[in-house]
């Protein structure tokens, strides 16, 4: 028996304005062929299929497409269950059809929670496995709000809420494997923060339970569990220690942060008493670099990526004590021939002139949009005769955009 377990795919996330089809259909592809050739049994994602909650119809074809394609393989399952990300009506909409593809989805805590136990069969009606869907778990879903409660209340009920509701699902599983009188697996899936987890900067990654993240330790899993897969971290990564309770990641990176770590799936292998857990990489499908430090560090960095990768996209972060005024200008001219693309600038010289110039009895939110734009042309000693006209055209563009946004809404 052979599980594949991926989740937080993230499909219609954008990055600085650039959209990232290309991407996810070029991981999907190579998913379904990596089904087919590992000759993957059944594959778990782990909630966060989607970005938002309305998904463009972009990233629904890719989803849908992906489905079918693991549906004409030989992979015998597919389980899908809702992260924070994910809409729960939208990702159960289409679910009694997609059962006819071997596709489960749970979208939503079950009425029933015997409905998020599934006990699946292969061709010829053996069962084979049995796995625990729990999809990601609001706080409403398994906490009563009392007045007069404290925080810790709160939060000693939301532990108690994950852990009873896990405890309740495992044992439905162990009473079902009882009655089949076949000895199969037991698999979990979920989406939560355990306590311990590791996360980088800039991975998107959403707190799930305001206050008690760090409480949601391994011990309110059962031991009886063959294996756990997790989503909502995008560090692959186990819990506790586990080589049977994993993370998978994200496959992709979400941000900057994430450009050099290297993604992967886990595959999970029942041959033996116990499972066997290996790490497939995943493919970089569009390199991420982040180039920081001086001018002339950066500068030599993009001289070293521009003819080490054919394309990739930058995030450049300036953190010399030059002030450099011009760093766009010089960006463009190191990038000009060559296909790297510059998604975002962030220079810290010149954050740190502006904000050393607010006071201590001053926060940045004080500052009116305006007075921050003038210690911008402070900073850059912009003469004092260009700044009326040059005031005035920022003004102009902030209008605008609020114009645009008031249509929008």
């Amino acid at each position: 028996m052979k599980i594949l377990h991926t989740s937080d795919w993230h499909l219609g996330r954008t990055l600085y304005g650039r959209k990232r089809y290309e991407e996810f259909e070029a991981f999907l592809k190579w998913l379904a062929k990596t089904i087919q050739h590992e000759r993957v049994d059944a594959l778990l994602v782990a909630g966060d299929v989607f970005d938002t909650s309305a998904p463009s119809n972009r990233a629904q074809e890719l989803y849908y497409r992906f489905l079918c394609a693991v549906a004409a393989s030989s992979c015998h399952h597919v389980v899908v269950i809702a992260g924070n990300h994910d809409s729960p009506s939208f990702l159960n909409a289409p679910r009694e059809l997609l059962k006819v593809l071997n596709v489960h989805v749970v979208g939503a805590l079950a009425e029933v929670i015997s409905d998020e136990v599934l006990v699946l069969h292969a061709e010829g009606g053996i069962p084979e496995l049995i796995v625990c869907a729990v999809p990601y778990l609001r706080d409403r879903d398994i906490r009563v709000a009392e007045a007069g409660e404290s925080i810790d209340d709160k939060e000693r009920k939301l532990i108690e809420g994950i852990r009873d509701h896990y405890a309740a699902a495992t044992a439905i599983a162990e009473a079902q494997r009882l009655a089949l009188g076949v000895d199969i697996p037991i698999v979990a899936m979920g989406h939560l923060f355990a306590a311990g987890g590791q996360t980088v900067d800039g991975d998107g990654v959403r707190d799930l339970y305001v206050g008690s993240l760090a409480q949601v330790t391994a011990a309110i899993f059962p031991n009886s569990l063959d294996y756990l897969a997790l989503g909502h971290l995008h560090v692959p990564q186990k819990v506790g220690g586990s080589e049977r309770r994993r993370y998978s990641g994200s496959p992709i990176p979400m941000g900057f942060g994430e450009a050099k770590q290297a993604k992967s799936v886990c595959m999970v292998d029942f041959d033996h008493a116990e499972p066997t857990v290996q790490m497939l990489p995943v493919p970089v499908f569009q390199r991420l670099e982040r180039v920081k430090g001086d001018w002339p560090a950066i500068s030599a960095r993009i001289l070293e990526i521009s003819a080490t990768y054919p394309q990739a996209w930058l995030e450049v972060v300036y953190e010399g004590e030059e002030v450099i005024s011009d760093l766009r200008d010089r960006l463009d001219k190191a990038t000009a021939n060559s296909d790297l693309e510059i998604l975002r600038i962030k220079n810290n010289r010149i954050l740190d002139q502006v904000l050393g110039q607010i006071h201590d009895e001053e926060m940045l939110d004080d500052l009116s949009v305006d007075e921050v734009f003038a210690r911008c042309l402070t900073a850059y000693q912009v003469p004092e005769d260009q700044r009326p006209e040059l005031l005035r055209t920022y003004q102009e563009t902030i209008a605008s955009l609020q114009q645009n946004d008031a249509r929008a809404e």
